[in-house]
């Protein structure tokens, strides 16, 4: 039996916009295995990243738990919890952003060791060095400030700051999103690296299909705050169920010209709804070339169609 390391029940997560909220995410359940990489994609808006920092509890969520190796997160008091985030870090999406501009390199990565007295003095210094070294940087550049630094490098130092403190769970929130292609493989094979070494575990989170098809051993598909689909990554490429989900994998480009002319692009009508007024039923019925009254009026059950492969369709 493979162990849980992180157990959404139920979550849910609502924002107030002047008199008026929505539900970023609604009722979500989902299991995150010990050693995995769990991909979760949709379209941008969708709830992607409030999943990720709810999780952590950056951000409150409004109902349901979240269970990290058994332990109740939200019934952690802040001391409790800042002793629990040494073994749950997260990479943020974007690197210009979220690295401090008036702190050195030195000072960004040696933050975390501080803040967790993990190490004093020679020590510390010599940690920060071991952890540039790893992420491959110089470590003569330690006292420059992050704008001498190119996108990669600064998303790297950005990776030493999570590994810093030795974490279990990483939740990489687009890690490569603000990134040129030519650096988008170098970081994720970084990753990649790292999981083999350290016995990581890591909610990837993107937009990039083949990039997620690459790193992840599952893959949730999201839309409108709610799950549609959840599989391993083999049987969701190769046979996705969901209506939503096979819109979105017909999108992804073929690098054989013969092939790319005959298959079929499934092309969504409509646009995603607005969150403040979310469709009642399945939030994808205006869009779903299967849809029907019922999808309209009831939504559709999580359940398990096959082993380990999950949807929400009343047509599957």
């Amino acid at each position: 039996m493979k162990k849980i390391l992180v157990e959404v029940q139920n979550l849910s997560k609502e924002f107030k916009i002047g008199n008026k909220s929505f539900n970023a995410i609604q009722g979500l359940n989902l299991q995150i295995f010990s050693g995995e990489t769990l991909g979760l994609v949709g379209e941008s808006g969708c709830g992607k990243s409030t999943v990720g920092r709810t999780i952590l509890r950056l951000q409150e969520p409004t109902s349901g738990k979240v269970f990290f190796d058994g332990i109740n997160l939200s019934q952690l008091n802040k001391k409790e919890m800042k002793q629990m985030r040494r073994r749950m870090q997260i990479i943020f999406q974007d690197p210009y952003a979220s690295l401090n501009p008036r702190m050195t390199v030195q000072d960004i990565v040696g933050e975390p060791l501080i803040i967790h007295r993990l190490f004093k003095g020679q020590d510390r210094k010599n940690r920060i060095e071991q952890l540039l070294n790893l992420v491959g940087l110089n470590t003569s550049h330690m006292s420059r400030f992050p704008h001498e630094f190119s996108g990669g490098q600064r998303q790297r130092i950005g990776i030493a700051r999570a590994l810093a403190v030795e974490p279990e769970f990483i939740i990489c929130d687009e890690p490569i999103s603000a990134l040129d292609v030519s650096i988008q493989a170098q970081v994720v094979n970084l990753l990649k690296q790292f999981q083999e070494q350290m016995g990581l575990t890591y909610l990837f989170i993107a937009h990039d299909l083949s990039m997620i098809k690459y790193i992840s051993d599952r893959v949730a598909v999201m839309y409108l705050g709610q799950l549609m689909e959840l599989a391993p990554a083999g049987a969701l490429y190769q046979d996705p169920l969901h209506p939503y989900t096979q819109a979105l994998l017909s999108a992804i480009p073929i690098p054989d010209p013969a092939i790319e002319k005959k298959r079929q692009r499934i092309v969504l009508q409509g646009e995603v709804p607005n969150p403040l007024i979310p469709p009642s039923g399945c939030p994808f019925s205006g869009r779903c070339p299967l849809a029907t009254d019922l999808c309209r009026k009831i939504a559709p059950i999580w359940r398990e169609v096959k082993p380990d492969h999950f949807a929400a369709c009343h047509y599957i």
